[in-house]
């Protein structure tokens, strides 16, 4: 290469290297920009009867919504972890990994977690609110919400599975295990990070969701909902709710427990990815 040439990709590469250092500051400037917004106009306003108080129509509180989410977590987990940690297993362990199946299977996940999340409100509004007679309720919303993060668990799970190296299985089966006890024994709790990772994540996304709920729960943010197949509302829903209803600083106070939670999610999911894959190594 001439010295010409070698001074025009220096140049180059300066360019590119320039022109990506700008996106990325631009792209954490705005994520700074929203967070900052949220925090500076919604802390005033977060205080113990927003967060544990009794609802009224003059003074808000987000309790009914508090207690809505962590029933929407228990029923879409339950039913979704099982499932998508199952489907994963059978994906890996007891397919080809080329096989037909096992590819058709990988596009319906894919495409299934492509689909918009109101598209999950509508078929969830059409089979258990209006075909299965369920009404706006709790269970309904946490089905659909099992369908919509059914895919995240499968694929982090599977890529998890995939990772565990096939010379534990082999030793395993070198000493007589049967394949039950083999992957109960010896590849679950070596894909455990990957695992509880996914499934934290994707309470993240239960947790942040409101298009689904809409169509499902029936947002009602006055009461505490009497159980599963009671009406109710989540976090998210509160926002939007407040929001449009002439309450913009509860509104604000309600996304800075909705930004802490998700946040403190994330920060959780990394903190016990990193400590799960260092009882792994030291296993090992």
């Amino acid at each position: 290469m001439s010295e010409k040439a070698h001074k025009k990709e220096i140049m180059k590469f300066a360019a590119w290297k320039t022109v990506s250092r700008a996106a990325l500051i631009l792209s954490l400037a705005a994520l700074a920009a929203v967070i900052i917004f949220v925090l500076i106009r919604g802390i005033p306003y977060v205080n113990a009867h927003l967060l544990f108080g009794e609802y009224s129509t003059r003074n808000p509180s987000i309790k009914p919504a508090l207690i809505g989410t962590l029933y929407l977590i228990l029923i879409s987990v339950s039913i979704a972890a099982p499932i998508g940690i199952g489907s994963a297993i059978f994906l890996t362990e007891y397919t080809k990994s080329k096989s037909r199946l096992v590819r058709i299977i990988r596009v319906a996940v894919e495409t299934l977690a492509g689909i918009p999340s109101i598209v999950y409100g509508i078929f969830g509004y059409l089979v258990f609110v209006v075909a299965l007679g369920f009404g706006y309720s709790m269970i309904g919303g946490g089905i659909t919400l099992a369908v919509m993060i059914l895919p995240v668990i499968v694929r982090s799970t599977e890529e998890s599975l995939l990772a565990v190296p096939l010379s534990l299985r082999e030793g395993s089966f070198a000493l007589g295990s049967s394949k039950f006890k083999t992957i109960f024994s010896v590849i679950l709790p070596c894909a455990a990070s990957g695992i509880v990772t996914s499934l934290i994540l994707a309470i993240g996304r239960v947790i942040s969701e409101s298009a689904v709920l809409i169509l499902t729960i029936g947002m009602v943010v006055d009461r505490i909902p009497d159980g599963f197949a009671s009406p109710g509302t989540s976090l998210a829903l509160d926002v939007y709710y407040f929001g449009s209803h002439g309450y913009p600083e509860q509104a604000a106070a309600t996304g800075v427990v909705l930004l802490v939670l998700v946040v403190s999610i994330n920060i959780l999911a990394t903190v016990l990815g990193k400590v799960f894959g260092k009882g792994e190594l030291a296993n090992g």
